[in-house]
Protein backbone atom coordinates (compact mmCIF):
# COMPACT_ATOMS: atom_id res chain seq x y z
CA UNK A 1 0.00 0.00 0.00
CA UNK A 2 1.50 3.23 -0.92
CA UNK A 3 2.10 5.64 1.31
CA UNK A 4 0.38 9.19 0.46
CA UNK A 5 2.19 11.02 2.79
CA UNK A 6 -0.06 15.13 3.56
CA UNK A 7 1.77 17.99 4.86
CA UNK A 8 -0.78 18.77 7.16
CA UNK A 9 -2.73 21.78 7.25
CA UNK A 10 -1.65 24.55 9.63
CA UNK A 11 -3.28 23.63 12.68
CA UNK A 12 -6.75 24.82 13.09
CA UNK A 13 -7.84 27.76 15.15
CA UNK A 14 -11.41 26.77 15.14
CA UNK A 15 -14.19 29.25 15.57
CA UNK A 16 -11.83 31.57 13.72
CA UNK A 17 -12.72 31.27 9.89
CA UNK A 18 -10.66 28.62 8.20
CA UNK A 19 -8.46 30.68 6.08
CA UNK A 20 -4.95 29.37 5.93
CA UNK A 21 -2.19 28.12 4.37
CA UNK A 22 -2.22 25.90 1.54
CA UNK A 23 -1.81 22.11 2.77
CA UNK A 24 0.07 20.01 0.26
CA UNK A 25 -0.51 16.25 0.11
CA UNK A 26 2.68 15.50 -1.26
CA UNK A 27 3.26 11.83 -2.99
CA UNK A 28 6.70 9.80 -3.26
CA UNK A 29 9.20 11.55 -5.56
CA UNK A 30 9.01 10.75 -9.15
CA UNK A 31 10.73 11.72 -12.61
CA UNK A 32 8.89 14.61 -14.90
CA UNK A 33 6.02 13.92 -17.26
CA UNK A 34 3.43 15.92 -19.45
CA UNK A 35 0.30 17.43 -17.11
CA UNK A 36 -2.68 16.32 -19.36
CA UNK A 37 -3.86 12.99 -18.70
CA UNK A 38 -2.47 10.16 -20.46
CA UNK A 39 -4.84 8.55 -23.37
CA UNK A 40 -3.57 4.73 -23.30
CA UNK A 41 -5.40 2.69 -25.52
CA UNK A 42 -4.98 -0.53 -22.98
CA UNK A 43 -5.66 -0.06 -19.74
CA UNK A 44 -4.07 -3.12 -17.39
CA UNK A 45 -1.96 -1.80 -14.82
CA UNK A 46 -3.23 1.19 -13.60
CA UNK A 47 -1.39 3.77 -11.74
CA UNK A 48 1.67 2.28 -9.85
CA UNK A 49 4.92 3.34 -7.83
CA UNK A 50 8.16 1.88 -9.05
CA UNK A 51 10.59 2.84 -6.78
CA UNK A 52 10.36 6.67 -6.06
CA UNK A 53 8.31 7.19 -9.40
CA UNK A 54 4.86 6.54 -10.41
CA UNK A 55 4.00 5.07 -13.95
CA UNK A 56 0.59 4.87 -15.75
CA UNK A 57 0.95 1.86 -17.67
CA UNK A 58 4.68 1.60 -18.50
CA UNK A 59 4.69 5.96 -19.11
CA UNK A 60 6.01 7.85 -16.16
CA UNK A 61 3.42 9.78 -14.41
CA UNK A 62 3.17 12.90 -11.84
CA UNK A 63 -0.01 13.94 -9.94
CA UNK A 64 -0.69 17.64 -10.06
CA UNK A 65 -3.99 17.47 -8.47
CA UNK A 66 -6.47 19.50 -6.51
CA UNK A 67 -8.95 18.89 -4.04
CA UNK A 68 -12.75 20.10 -4.89
CA UNK A 69 -15.63 18.97 -2.36
CA UNK A 70 -18.65 18.10 -4.82
CA UNK A 71 -20.74 18.50 -1.83
CA UNK A 72 -19.66 21.93 -1.13
CA UNK A 73 -20.34 23.34 -4.43
CA UNK A 74 -23.75 24.11 -6.01
CA UNK A 75 -24.11 21.02 -8.88
CA UNK A 76 -24.77 23.89 -11.12
CA UNK A 77 -21.40 25.09 -10.53
CA UNK A 78 -19.14 21.72 -10.82
CA UNK A 79 -18.70 22.61 -14.41
CA UNK A 80 -17.42 25.67 -13.81
CA UNK A 81 -15.10 25.00 -11.05
CA UNK A 82 -13.32 22.21 -12.94
CA UNK A 83 -12.92 23.72 -16.14
CA UNK A 84 -10.88 26.49 -13.58
CA UNK A 85 -9.14 23.55 -12.69
CA UNK A 86 -7.94 22.52 -15.80
CA UNK A 87 -7.42 25.36 -17.23
CA UNK A 88 -4.67 26.01 -14.40
CA UNK A 89 -2.93 23.33 -15.51
CA UNK A 90 -3.67 20.08 -12.83
CA UNK A 91 -4.51 16.88 -13.93
CA UNK A 92 -5.81 15.23 -11.24
CA UNK A 93 -9.33 16.04 -8.74
CA UNK A 94 -9.67 14.65 -5.44
CA UNK A 95 -12.44 14.33 -3.23
CA UNK A 96 -13.96 13.29 -0.08
CA UNK A 97 -17.00 11.35 -0.21
CA UNK A 98 -19.48 11.91 2.78
CA UNK A 99 -21.39 9.10 4.31
CA UNK A 100 -23.33 11.21 6.69
CA UNK A 101 -24.77 12.68 3.64
CA UNK A 102 -24.96 9.97 1.40
CA UNK A 103 -26.52 7.65 4.37
CA UNK A 104 -28.60 10.08 6.28
CA UNK A 105 -30.59 6.78 8.02
CA UNK A 106 -29.92 3.52 7.74
CA UNK A 107 -29.72 1.92 5.05
CA UNK A 108 -31.35 4.62 3.55
CA UNK A 109 -28.87 6.10 0.49
CA UNK A 110 -28.66 9.49 -1.01
CA UNK A 111 -26.60 9.99 -4.35
CA UNK A 112 -29.09 12.33 -5.82
CA UNK A 113 -28.54 15.84 -6.79
CA UNK A 114 -25.44 17.93 -4.89
CA UNK A 115 -24.54 14.21 -3.65
CA UNK A 116 -24.41 12.64 -7.38
CA UNK A 117 -20.80 11.40 -6.83
CA UNK A 118 -20.82 9.52 -10.33
CA UNK A 119 -21.68 12.53 -11.95
CA UNK A 120 -19.27 14.62 -10.74
CA UNK A 121 -16.53 11.82 -11.32
CA UNK A 122 -17.80 11.71 -14.98
CA UNK A 123 -17.69 15.40 -15.16
CA UNK A 124 -14.24 15.39 -14.36
CA UNK A 125 -13.31 12.58 -16.73
CA UNK A 126 -15.05 14.63 -20.05
CA UNK A 127 -13.27 17.40 -18.78
CA UNK A 128 -9.94 15.50 -18.69
CA UNK A 129 -9.43 14.82 -15.07
CA UNK A 130 -7.92 11.81 -13.43
CA UNK A 131 -9.59 11.39 -9.89
CA UNK A 132 -8.38 10.06 -6.72
CA UNK A 133 -11.61 9.10 -4.62
CA UNK A 134 -10.64 9.55 -0.22
CA UNK A 135 -13.73 7.10 0.68
CA UNK A 136 -12.96 7.54 4.29
CA UNK A 137 -15.44 5.91 5.86
CA UNK A 138 -13.49 8.85 7.95
CA UNK A 139 -13.19 11.86 6.62
CA UNK A 140 -12.54 14.50 8.49
CA UNK A 141 -12.71 17.44 6.17
CA UNK A 142 -13.80 19.92 8.96
CA UNK A 143 -17.34 18.37 8.81
CA UNK A 144 -19.90 17.17 10.99
CA UNK A 145 -18.45 13.79 13.20
CA UNK A 146 -15.35 13.84 10.66
CA UNK A 147 -18.18 12.64 7.80
CA UNK A 148 -19.56 9.75 9.67
CA UNK A 149 -23.20 9.27 10.41
CA UNK A 150 -24.97 10.67 13.99
CA UNK A 151 -26.59 7.56 14.30
CA UNK A 152 -23.75 5.82 14.68
CA UNK A 153 -24.06 7.04 18.30
CA UNK A 154 -27.00 5.49 19.18
CA UNK A 155 -24.71 2.62 20.33
CA UNK A 156 -23.79 3.47 24.05
CA UNK A 157 -20.79 1.37 23.63
CA UNK A 158 -19.91 2.67 19.67
CA UNK A 159 -16.06 2.33 19.47
CA UNK A 160 -15.52 4.73 15.99
CA UNK A 161 -12.76 4.51 13.91
CA UNK A 162 -12.25 0.42 14.85
CA UNK A 163 -13.28 -2.93 14.62
CA UNK A 164 -15.81 -2.92 16.95
CA UNK A 165 -18.64 -4.75 15.70
CA UNK A 166 -21.16 -2.12 15.64
CA UNK A 167 -18.92 0.20 13.38
CA UNK A 168 -17.59 -2.40 10.92
CA UNK A 169 -21.06 -3.56 10.21
CA UNK A 170 -22.35 -0.45 9.04
CA UNK A 171 -19.40 0.02 7.44
CA UNK A 172 -19.91 -2.97 5.76
CA UNK A 173 -23.56 -2.12 4.93
CA UNK A 174 -22.23 1.30 3.61
CA UNK A 175 -19.26 0.23 1.51
CA UNK A 176 -21.22 -2.53 0.06
CA UNK A 177 -23.25 0.30 -1.73
CA UNK A 178 -20.97 2.60 -2.52
CA UNK A 179 -18.54 0.21 -3.89
CA UNK A 180 -20.89 -0.88 -6.24
CA UNK A 181 -20.78 3.02 -7.85
CA UNK A 182 -17.48 3.42 -7.37
CA UNK A 183 -16.18 0.36 -8.94
CA UNK A 184 -17.26 0.81 -12.50
CA UNK A 185 -15.07 4.20 -12.40
CA UNK A 186 -11.99 2.91 -12.19
CA UNK A 187 -9.28 3.57 -14.73
CA UNK A 188 -9.09 -0.38 -15.36
CA UNK A 189 -12.95 -0.64 -16.15
CA UNK A 190 -12.78 2.53 -18.54
CA UNK A 191 -13.08 5.46 -16.05
CA UNK A 192 -11.00 8.27 -14.58
CA UNK A 193 -10.73 7.37 -11.02
CA UNK A 194 -6.58 6.03 -10.46
CA UNK A 195 -6.18 5.65 -7.14
CA UNK A 196 -8.22 5.05 -3.62
CA UNK A 197 -7.81 6.46 -0.29
CA UNK A 198 -7.50 3.96 2.78
CA UNK A 199 -9.46 5.92 5.68
CA UNK A 200 -7.66 9.20 6.26
CA UNK A 201 -5.02 10.70 8.51
CA UNK A 202 -4.96 7.58 11.01
CA UNK A 203 -1.83 7.95 12.14
CA UNK A 204 -2.82 10.63 14.29
CA UNK A 205 -5.59 8.68 15.77
CA UNK A 206 -4.42 5.00 16.17
CA UNK A 207 -6.87 3.43 18.00
CA UNK A 208 -7.06 0.02 16.80
CA UNK A 209 -4.46 -1.66 15.05
CA UNK A 210 -6.56 -4.04 12.97
CA UNK A 211 -8.23 -1.01 11.92
CA UNK A 212 -6.58 -0.10 8.58
CA UNK A 213 -6.18 -3.38 7.39
CA UNK A 214 -9.73 -3.83 8.03
CA UNK A 215 -10.28 -1.04 5.55
CA UNK A 216 -7.88 -1.73 3.20
CA UNK A 217 -9.46 -5.30 2.63
CA UNK A 218 -12.93 -3.54 2.68
CA UNK A 219 -12.47 -2.21 -0.12
CA UNK A 220 -10.25 -4.98 -1.95
CA UNK A 221 -12.99 -7.31 -1.40
CA UNK A 222 -15.65 -5.39 -2.85
CA UNK A 223 -13.55 -4.61 -6.25
CA UNK A 224 -11.60 -1.67 -5.85
CA UNK A 225 -8.03 -2.62 -7.99
CA UNK A 226 -6.48 0.64 -8.40
CA UNK A 227 -3.58 1.66 -6.30
CA UNK A 228 -4.26 2.56 -2.89
CA UNK A 229 -3.09 5.12 -0.63
CA UNK A 230 -3.05 6.53 3.28
CA UNK A 231 -2.22 10.47 4.04
CA UNK A 232 -1.19 11.34 7.60
CA UNK A 233 0.34 13.56 9.50
CA UNK A 234 1.77 11.90 12.32
CA UNK A 235 4.79 13.32 14.16
CA UNK A 236 7.64 14.68 11.44
CA UNK A 237 4.76 15.46 8.65
CA UNK A 238 2.67 17.68 11.08
CA UNK A 239 6.20 20.24 10.48
CA UNK A 240 6.10 20.66 7.23
CA UNK A 241 4.13 23.88 7.22
CA UNK A 242 5.48 26.31 5.16
CA UNK A 243 4.04 30.13 5.01
CA UNK A 244 4.06 32.92 2.51
CA UNK A 245 3.74 32.65 -1.02
CA UNK A 246 2.28 29.35 -2.26
CA UNK A 247 4.23 29.43 -5.75
CA UNK A 248 7.66 28.84 -3.94
CA UNK A 249 6.34 25.78 -2.08
CA UNK A 250 4.75 24.29 -5.28
CA UNK A 251 7.91 25.09 -7.45
CA UNK A 252 10.23 24.00 -4.87
CA UNK A 253 7.96 20.46 -4.79
CA UNK A 254 7.85 20.09 -8.53
CA UNK A 255 11.43 20.99 -8.81
CA UNK A 256 12.28 17.84 -6.38
CA UNK A 257 10.34 15.64 -8.93
CA UNK A 258 7.56 14.83 -6.90
CA UNK A 259 4.14 14.88 -7.16
CA UNK A 260 1.27 17.68 -5.66
CA UNK A 261 -2.53 17.97 -4.23
CA UNK A 262 -3.48 21.50 -3.36
CA UNK A 263 -5.92 21.14 -0.77
CA UNK A 264 -7.97 22.97 -1.30
CA UNK A 265 -8.38 23.71 -5.02
CA UNK A 266 -11.74 25.32 -4.29
CA UNK A 267 -12.92 25.03 -0.70
CA UNK A 268 -16.86 26.06 -1.51
CA UNK A 269 -19.16 26.25 1.52
CA UNK A 270 -20.24 24.22 4.74
CA UNK A 271 -23.86 24.70 3.80
CA UNK A 272 -26.42 23.73 5.93
CA UNK A 273 -25.60 22.20 9.05
CA UNK A 274 -22.29 20.07 7.50
CA UNK A 275 -19.60 22.20 9.53
CA UNK A 276 -17.36 20.11 12.31
CA UNK A 277 -15.73 21.86 15.06
CA UNK A 278 -12.58 20.62 17.14
CA UNK A 279 -12.30 19.95 20.88
CA UNK A 280 -9.04 20.11 22.52
CA UNK A 281 -9.17 22.86 25.42
CA UNK A 282 -11.66 24.13 24.09
CA UNK A 283 -14.85 23.37 22.28
CA UNK A 284 -14.70 25.68 18.75
CA UNK A 285 -17.50 25.20 15.83
CA UNK A 286 -15.95 25.68 12.28
CA UNK A 287 -17.60 28.65 10.77
CA UNK A 288 -19.94 28.19 7.65
CA UNK A 289 -17.41 29.76 5.59
CA UNK A 290 -14.37 27.11 3.25
CA UNK A 291 -13.01 29.00 1.36
CA UNK A 292 -9.74 27.91 3.14
CA UNK A 293 -7.64 30.70 1.22
CA UNK A 294 -7.99 28.31 -1.56
CA UNK A 295 -6.56 28.80 -4.97
CA UNK A 296 -10.41 29.99 -5.98
CA UNK A 297 -12.49 31.65 -3.35
CA UNK A 298 -15.62 30.53 -2.23
CA UNK A 299 -17.69 31.59 -5.19
CA UNK A 300 -15.14 30.33 -7.59
CA UNK A 301 -13.45 33.66 -8.01
CA UNK A 302 -9.53 33.60 -9.52
CA UNK A 303 -6.86 34.48 -6.60
CA UNK A 304 -3.63 35.73 -7.20
CA UNK A 305 -1.93 32.05 -6.68
CA UNK A 306 -4.10 30.84 -9.42
CA UNK A 307 -2.58 33.30 -11.91
CA UNK A 308 0.83 32.25 -10.55
CA UNK A 309 -0.05 29.00 -10.01
CA UNK A 310 -1.42 28.80 -13.82
CA UNK A 311 1.86 30.58 -15.30
CA UNK A 312 4.10 27.98 -13.74
CA UNK A 313 1.96 24.77 -14.82
CA UNK A 314 2.08 26.45 -18.18
CA UNK A 315 6.19 26.81 -18.79
CA UNK A 316 6.29 23.34 -17.73
CA UNK A 317 3.72 21.53 -19.52
CA UNK A 318 5.11 22.23 -23.33
CA UNK A 319 1.40 22.64 -24.20
CA UNK A 320 -1.20 25.37 -24.04
CA UNK A 321 -3.39 25.55 -21.58
CA UNK A 322 -7.04 26.02 -22.17
CA UNK A 323 -8.35 29.59 -21.28
CA UNK A 324 -9.90 30.08 -17.93
CA UNK A 325 -13.83 30.70 -17.93
CA UNK A 326 -15.34 33.79 -17.21
CA UNK A 327 -15.77 34.71 -14.19
CA UNK A 328 -19.42 34.49 -12.50
CA UNK A 329 -21.46 37.73 -11.95
CA UNK A 330 -22.57 39.12 -8.69
CA UNK A 331 -25.28 41.32 -7.69
CA UNK A 332 -25.65 43.34 -4.98
CA UNK A 333 -29.55 43.10 -4.78
CA UNK A 334 -31.78 45.39 -2.66
CA UNK A 335 -32.71 44.86 1.36
CA UNK A 336 -35.24 42.46 2.00
CA UNK A 337 -37.02 43.78 5.15
CA UNK A 338 -38.87 40.63 6.90
CA UNK A 339 -42.65 41.38 6.83
CA UNK A 340 -43.85 37.89 8.53
CA UNK A 341 -42.97 36.66 12.06
CA UNK A 342 -43.72 33.24 13.86
CA UNK A 343 -42.30 32.92 17.67
CA UNK A 344 -40.48 29.80 18.33
CA UNK A 345 -43.65 29.00 21.24
CA UNK A 346 -46.31 30.07 18.27
CA UNK A 347 -44.67 27.51 16.40
CA UNK A 348 -44.57 24.15 18.63
CA UNK A 349 -48.19 23.56 18.05
CA UNK A 350 -47.78 23.36 14.51
CA UNK A 351 -44.98 20.78 14.97
CA UNK A 352 -47.00 17.79 16.36
CA UNK A 353 -47.11 16.38 19.69
CA UNK A 354 -43.65 16.29 21.60
CA UNK A 355 -41.58 13.49 22.56
CA UNK A 356 -42.45 12.56 26.37
CA UNK A 357 -39.86 10.97 28.21
CA UNK A 358 -39.14 10.90 32.44
CA UNK A 359 -35.83 11.87 31.38
CA UNK A 360 -33.86 13.64 28.80
CA UNK A 361 -33.13 12.23 25.84
CA UNK A 362 -29.70 12.84 23.70
CA UNK A 363 -30.56 14.34 20.17
CA UNK A 364 -28.80 10.89 18.37
CA UNK A 365 -31.61 8.83 20.72
CA UNK A 366 -34.90 10.32 19.86
CA UNK A 367 -37.25 8.55 18.57
CA UNK A 368 -37.61 9.78 14.92
CA UNK A 369 -36.74 9.62 11.08
CA UNK A 370 -37.73 6.08 11.64
CA UNK A 371 -35.76 5.43 14.44
CA UNK A 372 -32.62 7.16 13.57
CA UNK A 373 -33.00 9.84 15.71
CA UNK A 374 -31.96 13.20 14.98
CA UNK A 375 -28.47 14.63 13.24
CA UNK A 376 -28.44 17.76 13.42
CA UNK A 377 -30.13 21.75 13.94
CA UNK A 378 -31.32 22.27 17.44
CA UNK A 379 -33.21 19.92 20.52
CA UNK A 380 -36.07 21.96 22.80
CA UNK A 381 -36.30 20.67 26.15
CA UNK A 382 -39.25 21.61 28.36
CA UNK A 383 -40.08 20.72 32.04
CA UNK A 384 -42.26 22.32 34.65
CA UNK A 385 -40.64 23.99 38.02
CA UNK A 386 -42.21 25.34 41.17
CA UNK A 387 -39.30 26.75 43.01
CA UNK A 388 -36.26 28.58 41.96
CA UNK A 389 -32.84 27.75 42.64
CA UNK A 390 -29.86 26.63 40.56
CA UNK A 391 -29.75 24.41 37.18
CA UNK A 392 -27.06 22.49 36.16
CA UNK A 393 -26.39 20.27 33.60
CA UNK A 394 -24.50 18.80 30.60
CA UNK A 395 -25.24 20.98 27.46
CA UNK A 396 -23.77 19.94 23.66
CA UNK A 397 -23.22 22.26 22.45
CA UNK A 398 -25.12 25.66 23.47
CA UNK A 399 -28.39 25.82 25.41
CA UNK A 400 -30.42 28.59 25.60
CA UNK A 401 -32.66 28.64 29.54
CA UNK A 402 -36.02 29.99 29.70
CA UNK A 403 -38.33 30.86 32.01
CA UNK A 404 -41.81 30.16 30.49
CA UNK A 405 -40.36 32.45 27.10
CA UNK A 406 -38.38 34.90 29.07
CA UNK A 407 -34.43 34.24 28.67
CA UNK A 408 -32.24 33.80 31.42
CA UNK A 409 -28.67 32.84 29.74
CA UNK A 410 -26.77 29.93 28.78
CA UNK A 411 -25.31 26.62 29.52
CA UNK A 412 -22.59 25.65 27.31
CA UNK A 413 -18.92 23.60 28.15
CA UNK A 414 -17.70 26.34 30.08
CA UNK A 415 -21.11 27.71 32.14
CA UNK A 416 -22.51 24.60 33.36
CA UNK A 417 -24.88 25.96 35.91
CA UNK A 418 -26.88 28.84 36.28
CA UNK A 419 -29.39 30.62 38.48
CA UNK A 420 -33.34 30.16 37.93
CA UNK A 421 -34.91 33.18 39.61
CA UNK A 422 -37.76 32.90 42.82
CA UNK A 423 -40.86 32.40 41.20
CA UNK A 424 -44.54 31.53 42.12
CA UNK A 425 -46.55 28.70 40.80
CA UNK A 426 -46.38 26.25 38.16
CA UNK A 427 -43.71 27.40 35.13
CA UNK A 428 -41.89 26.10 32.29
CA UNK A 429 -38.11 26.09 32.46
CA UNK A 430 -37.36 25.20 28.75
CA UNK A 431 -34.10 24.92 26.96
CA UNK A 432 -33.07 24.98 23.13
CA UNK A 433 -30.04 23.67 22.68
CA UNK A 434 -27.86 23.49 19.80
CA UNK A 435 -25.54 21.40 17.75
CA UNK A 436 -23.24 23.38 16.39
CA UNK A 437 -20.99 20.89 14.82
CA UNK A 438 -19.81 17.26 15.98
CA UNK A 439 -15.69 17.51 16.57
CA UNK A 440 -13.84 16.19 13.39
CA UNK A 441 -10.75 15.53 14.55
CA UNK A 442 -9.62 14.99 18.17
CA UNK A 443 -9.54 12.33 20.67
CA UNK A 444 -12.56 13.07 22.03
CA UNK A 445 -14.49 11.55 18.79
CA UNK A 446 -17.00 8.84 19.97
CA UNK A 447 -18.44 11.54 22.85
CA UNK A 448 -20.30 13.46 20.25
CA UNK A 449 -23.98 13.16 20.72
CA UNK A 450 -25.49 16.38 21.07
CA UNK A 451 -28.67 17.80 23.51
CA UNK A 452 -28.63 17.50 26.74
CA UNK A 453 -26.48 14.34 28.30
CA UNK A 454 -28.00 12.58 30.81
CA UNK A 455 -29.99 14.26 33.66
CA UNK A 456 -30.65 17.97 34.37
CA UNK A 457 -30.72 18.65 37.77
CA UNK A 458 -32.13 21.89 39.94
CA UNK A 459 -30.67 22.22 43.16
CA UNK A 460 -28.65 19.06 42.84
CA UNK A 461 -32.27 17.20 42.46
CA UNK A 462 -32.99 15.49 38.81
CA UNK A 463 -35.82 16.95 37.11
CA UNK A 464 -38.48 14.67 35.29
CA UNK A 465 -40.93 14.25 33.19
CA UNK A 466 -39.62 16.18 29.68
CA UNK A 467 -41.65 17.33 26.73
CA UNK A 468 -38.93 17.51 23.86
CA UNK A 469 -39.67 18.60 20.24
CA UNK A 470 -37.09 17.79 17.42
CA UNK A 471 -36.06 21.25 15.49
CA UNK A 472 -34.10 19.80 12.98
CA UNK A 473 -35.03 22.36 10.08
CA UNK A 474 -35.14 19.99 7.17
CA UNK A 475 -37.35 21.25 4.33
CA UNK A 476 -40.33 19.26 5.56
CA UNK A 477 -39.63 21.12 8.90
CA UNK A 478 -40.89 24.88 7.51
CA UNK A 479 -43.77 22.81 4.90
CA UNK A 480 -45.59 23.00 8.32
CA UNK A 481 -45.68 26.94 8.28
CA UNK A 482 -48.28 28.21 5.66
CA UNK A 483 -48.80 31.30 5.20
CA UNK A 484 -51.85 31.60 7.68
CA UNK A 485 -49.86 30.82 10.78
CA UNK A 486 -47.76 33.68 10.37
CA UNK A 487 -47.97 36.86 12.13
CA UNK A 488 -47.18 40.84 10.78
CA UNK A 489 -44.11 41.50 12.33
CA UNK A 490 -44.14 43.59 15.57
CA UNK A 491 -42.22 46.31 16.91
CA UNK A 492 -40.68 43.74 19.65
CA UNK A 493 -40.48 40.52 18.57
CA UNK A 494 -40.68 37.75 21.01
CA UNK A 495 -37.59 35.62 20.30
CA UNK A 496 -36.64 33.08 19.51
CA UNK A 497 -38.29 33.58 16.37
CA UNK A 498 -38.78 32.67 12.41
CA UNK A 499 -38.92 35.89 10.16
CA UNK A 500 -40.14 35.82 6.81
CA UNK A 501 -39.34 38.47 3.91
CA UNK A 502 -39.08 37.87 0.11
CA UNK A 503 -35.88 38.91 -2.49
CA UNK A 504 -37.49 39.95 -6.04
CA UNK A 505 -35.49 39.45 -8.89
CA UNK A 506 -35.96 40.61 -12.24
CA UNK A 507 -33.50 39.90 -14.35
CA UNK A 508 -31.04 36.35 -14.34
CA UNK A 509 -29.94 35.78 -11.03
CA UNK A 510 -26.62 35.59 -10.07
CA UNK A 511 -24.44 34.80 -7.29
CA UNK A 512 -24.48 37.51 -4.05
CA UNK A 513 -23.16 37.64 -0.57
CA UNK A 514 -25.93 38.39 2.67
CA UNK A 515 -25.18 40.30 5.17
CA UNK A 516 -26.72 40.36 8.77
CA UNK A 517 -25.72 43.37 10.49
CA UNK A 518 -28.00 43.86 13.73
CA UNK A 519 -28.75 40.41 13.92
CA UNK A 520 -26.92 38.13 16.31
CA UNK A 521 -27.28 34.29 15.94
CA UNK A 522 -29.28 31.85 13.76
CA UNK A 523 -29.60 30.30 10.27
CA UNK A 524 -30.74 31.80 6.80
CA UNK A 525 -33.00 29.34 4.91
CA UNK A 526 -33.61 31.04 0.51
CA UNK A 527 -35.90 28.91 -1.31
CA UNK A 528 -35.50 26.09 1.50
CA UNK A 529 -32.11 25.72 1.04
CA UNK A 530 -30.05 26.07 4.03
CA UNK A 531 -27.33 28.61 3.86
CA UNK A 532 -25.43 28.14 7.19
CA UNK A 533 -25.20 29.46 10.54
CA UNK A 534 -24.06 33.55 10.95
CA UNK A 535 -23.16 34.59 14.20
CA UNK A 536 -22.24 38.34 15.01
CA UNK A 537 -18.93 37.38 17.05
CA UNK A 538 -17.61 36.62 13.92
CA UNK A 539 -14.97 36.42 12.23
CA UNK A 540 -17.55 35.77 9.19
CA UNK A 541 -19.88 38.62 8.24
CA UNK A 542 -21.49 37.94 5.05
CA UNK A 543 -23.07 34.16 3.93
CA UNK A 544 -22.88 32.91 0.16
CA UNK A 545 -26.02 32.79 -2.02
CA UNK A 546 -25.32 30.94 -5.12
CA UNK A 547 -27.32 32.10 -7.78
CA UNK A 548 -28.32 28.88 -9.67
CA UNK A 549 -30.78 28.93 -5.55
CA UNK A 550 -32.82 32.23 -6.79
CA UNK A 551 -35.16 32.37 -9.63
CA UNK A 552 -36.35 35.10 -11.20
CA UNK A 553 -39.62 36.84 -9.69
CA UNK A 554 -40.15 36.20 -5.86
CA UNK A 555 -37.32 34.35 -3.51
CA UNK A 556 -38.49 33.11 -0.02
CA UNK A 557 -36.08 34.05 2.16
CA UNK A 558 -36.59 32.78 6.09
CA UNK A 559 -34.13 33.69 9.18
CA UNK A 560 -34.42 32.03 12.61
CA UNK A 561 -33.26 34.39 14.93
CA UNK A 562 -32.17 32.99 18.84
CA UNK A 563 -32.14 36.27 20.63
CA UNK A 564 -31.88 40.15 18.40
CA UNK A 565 -33.22 40.22 15.05
CA UNK A 566 -32.12 43.37 12.74
CA UNK A 567 -34.30 45.71 10.76
CA UNK A 568 -33.07 44.28 7.44
CA UNK A 569 -31.33 41.50 5.23
CA UNK A 570 -28.84 42.88 3.20
CA UNK A 571 -26.85 41.55 0.04
CA UNK A 572 -23.48 42.60 -1.03
CA UNK A 573 -20.95 41.62 -4.10
CA UNK A 574 -18.46 41.36 -2.13
CA UNK A 575 -17.66 38.73 0.61
CA UNK A 576 -16.34 39.37 4.08
CA UNK A 577 -14.86 37.02 5.94
CA UNK A 578 -13.16 38.64 8.34
CA UNK A 579 -9.14 38.31 7.07
CA UNK A 580 -7.40 41.67 6.11
CA UNK A 581 -4.33 39.75 4.78
CA UNK A 582 -4.35 36.93 2.34
CA UNK A 583 -1.63 34.35 1.50
CA UNK A 584 -0.41 35.14 -2.28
Amino acid sequence: MTTWSLRRRPARTLGLLLLVVLGFLVLRRLDWSPLVPLRLRHRQLGLQAKGWNFVLEDSSFRIFGGSIHYFRVPREYWRDRLLKMKACGLNTLTTYVPWNLHEPERSKFDFSGNLDLEAFVLMAAEIGLWVILRPGPYICSEMDLGGLPSWLLQDPGMRLRTTYKGFTEAVDLYFDHLMSRVVPLQYKRGGPIIAVQVENEYGSYNKDPAYMPYVKKALEDRGIVELLLTSDNKDGLSKGIVQGEVLKTVSAIVDAGSSINLYMFHGGTNFGFMNGAMHFHDYKSDVTSYDYDAVLTEAGDYTAKYMKLRDFFGSISGIPLPPPPDLLPKMPYEPVTPVLYLSLWDALKYLGEPIKSEKPINMENLPVNGGNGQSFGYVLYETGITSPGILSGRVHDRGQVFVNTVSIGFLDYKTTKIAVPLIQGYTVLRILVENRGRVNYGENIDDQRKGLIGNLYLNDSPLKNFRIYSLDMKKSFFQRFGLDKWSSLPETPTLPAFFLGSLSISSTPCDTFLKLEGWEKGVVFINGQNLGRYWNIGPQKTLYLPGPWLSSGINQVIVFEETMAGPALQFTETPNLGRNQYIK
